[in-house]
């Protein structure tokens, strides 16, 4: 893979591993992007939608059809929040909390399959480069915005 650019290395890296997460989902008719949802909602306490779309990196609208078709499921049930009138909570059914658990296990697994396949230091590497590579971006510091005015 030298040969490769280095977003070409993320982008099918990242597809290879979606597919994988959604091939598993599908056994339970499920898909990724429901188990990353089930995955950022506290089984407590519940969650405010608002946090939810910048904690699983989902733009609102794709955010609002997942948990429009969660909530049809009966995986997830929407409450107001005491707190702020204005917010609703998203709270966890017992099914959703099951599905949950789930996707927590099939998670767990692929992080023990991959740490049992690289080393301690291979895996720091890869964080600290990912970290590095999100930090210019959201710093802005790889195309400078000067540069592409007209």
């Amino acid at each position: 893979m030298k040969d490769k650019t280095i977003d070409y290395v993320l982008r099918t890296t990242w597809l290879a591993v979606a597919k994988m997460y959604n091939e598993e989902a599908s056994k339970f008719d499920s898909t990724m992007a429901t188990g990353f949802a089930l995955l950022s909602i506290d089984p407590e306490k519940g969650t405010p939608s608002t946090s939810m779309g910048p904690k699983m990196g989902m733009e609102a609208t794709s955010l609002s059809r997942t948990l429009k078709m969660m909530e049809a499921r009966g995986l997830i049930e929407r409450r107001p929040n005491p707190e702020d009138g204005r917010g609703v909570l998203i709270f966890l059914t017992d099914f959703g909390k099951k599905k949950r658990a789930y996707s927590k296990e099939k998670v767990l697994t692929f992080n023990e399959a991959i740490r049992k396949n690289v080393t301690e230091e291979q895996l720091k590497g890869f964080y600290e480069v990912a970290e590095k590579i999100n930090n210019l971006i959201s710093n802005k510091n790889i195309y400078n915005q000067k540069e592409n005015s007209l």
